[in-house]
């Protein structure tokens, strides 16, 4: 038996029995306990790997692949959790493709960057660039999936301008290094594998990355810039 298939037999083990006592009872026969008259000197043996009736685990093998198992269930459970959008009655294509993403932006396998123009509570046209995978991090999204909340660009995203009064922002992400001043327009390099996202309209944005135009009752205009990195982490 290789490493891979001992591996699979203690894991096979670790999920039928709840403690090594459960697994060590399993092994121990009626004649076992009839000849030697005491079940922990029978669970010592079945141990030891002088009697029993199956495979042979060692305790600190089975309590350290039980505790791995537990650990990456409690992960598994956390993660579900922390899906913001999850179980919501979502009826806006925007909240949907924001949804659909959740999950791949808040485990990294995809980045996404949002642009919205709308107006404000003020009345004023605004607009902007979102790094949704920060945001996520940073905010809870609840409100907006939920309908409380409109999601809109704030000075303190990747982009920001009010049409009204003209004020533009930029600010780098720990995802994005913003390249504003430059002849092909604004352009946002991601920092994990250096590639350049171009959201020009009239260009390709660039390595594995895709530009999704979204139509949408919420918003005057959305478009989801999505990249997949490519460096393995």
């Amino acid at each position: 038996m290789d490493q891979d298939e001992g591996l699979m037999a203690v894991d096979n083990i670790v999920t039928q029995f709840n403690t090594y006592e459960d697994f060590l009872d399993s092994q121990i026969t009626t004649i076992d306990l009839y000849y030697l008259e005491d079940e922990s000197l029978a669970r010592q043996l079945v141990e030891l790997g002088y009697r029993g009736t199956g495979e042979i685990v060692k305790r600190e093998d089975f309590e350290a692949r039980k505790a791995a198992i537990d650990i990456a269930r409690l992960a598994e459970r956390t993660q579900k959790k922390t899906l913001t959008s999850a179980g919501k009655d979502l009826q806006d294509d925007f909240l949907k493709a924001l949804a659909m993403r959740e999950e791949d932006n808040r485990n990294g396998k995809v980045s996404t960057v949002i642009f919205i123009r709308d107006k404000n509570v003020h009345g004023q046209e605004v607009s902007g660039y979102i790094d949704y995978a920060h945001r996520l991090k940073t905010e809870d999204f609840e409100v907006y999936f939920s309908g409380k909340r409109r999601l809109l660009p704030r000075p303190t995203d990747l982009s920001f301008y009010n049409w009204d009064n003209h004020i533009a922002v930029c600010n780098s992400s720990p995802n994005y290094q913003v390249m504003a001043d430059n002849p092909e327009g604004l352009l946002f390099k991601y920092k994990r594998d250096r590639k350049i996202l171009n959201v020009d309209p009239k260009a390709q944005p660039g390595d594995n990355s895709v530009r999704i135009p979204i139509q949408t009752e919420l918003y005057t205009h959305v478009v989801l810039f999505d990249h997949i990195s490519r460096r393995k982490t």
